[in-house]
C-alpha cells in the first residue's frame, strides 16, 4: 500500500508495526529515497546470482530484532551504501512480498538525506545509478510507486 508521504513521529511507527502483525507479517524491511542535490534517486543493482538478481533497488534491507523502523534504515543505508542518513523526513508506504526463504515480508519506505552523495561504497551490490525520473522506471512496480509518492511529496 502506498499512501501519501506522511511526517514521521512514534505514533506513525507503532502502527505500521501493529498493522504488520495483524496481517501476519513475519519479516520486516525497510527502504531508502535517498535524493541528491539534483533531485536523482539512489539506486543499487542486485547481483546476478543473488535472491532477485539484476533488480535496481533503493537501499533497503532487513530490520533486526529489537531495532526500530528509522534505526534500520540507518543501519541499512551506512551498510549497503556507506553513507550516513542525516535525516528521516516522511514515510512513503510500504509494500508487501515473499522473501526468499518463503516469508511474508513487508517493505516500510522513507525519505531519507545522506551527509554526502559522492562517497557511494557498495558491500552487497554490484553497481549503484542515481537515476533521473526517467532511469527510475528500471525498478519494480512497487518501488515505482514509492518513487511517485516520493516525487508527490517532493514538488
Amino acid at each position: 500500500m502506498i499512501a501519501p508521504a506522511a511526517p514521521v513521529d512514534a505514533a506513525l511507527l507503532q502502527a505500521l508495526t501493529t498493522a504488520a502483525d495483524a496481517d501476519g507479517i513475519t519479516k520486516r524491511v525497510v527502504g531508502a529515497v535517498i535524493p541528491d542535490d539534483a533531485g536523482q534517486v539512489l539506486l543499487l543493482h542486485r547481483p546476478a546470482d543473488d535472491f532477485l538478481g539484476g533488480l535496481w533497488e533503493l537501499p533497503s534491507g532487513g530490520v533486526e530484532d529489537g531495532e526500530t523502523l528509522l534505526d534500520a534504515v540507518r543501519r541499512e543505508v551506512a551498510e549497503e551504501t556507506g553513507l550516513p542518513v542525516t535525516g528521516i523526513s516522511s514515510y512513503l508506504g510500504h509494500f508487501d512480498y515473499l522473501s526468499g526463504s518463503g516469508r511474508r515480508t513487508r517493505q516500510f519506505n522513507f525519505a531519507a538525506e545522506v551527509a554526502s552523495c559522492t562517497a557511494v561504497k557498495l558491500t552487497e551490490h554490484d553497481e549503484y545509478e542515481w537515476a533521473e525520473t526517467a532511469g527510475q522506471h528500471k525498478t519494480s512496480e512497487a518501488v515505482q510507486k514509492v518513487l511517485a509518492a516520493w516525487r508527490q511529496h517532493t514538488d
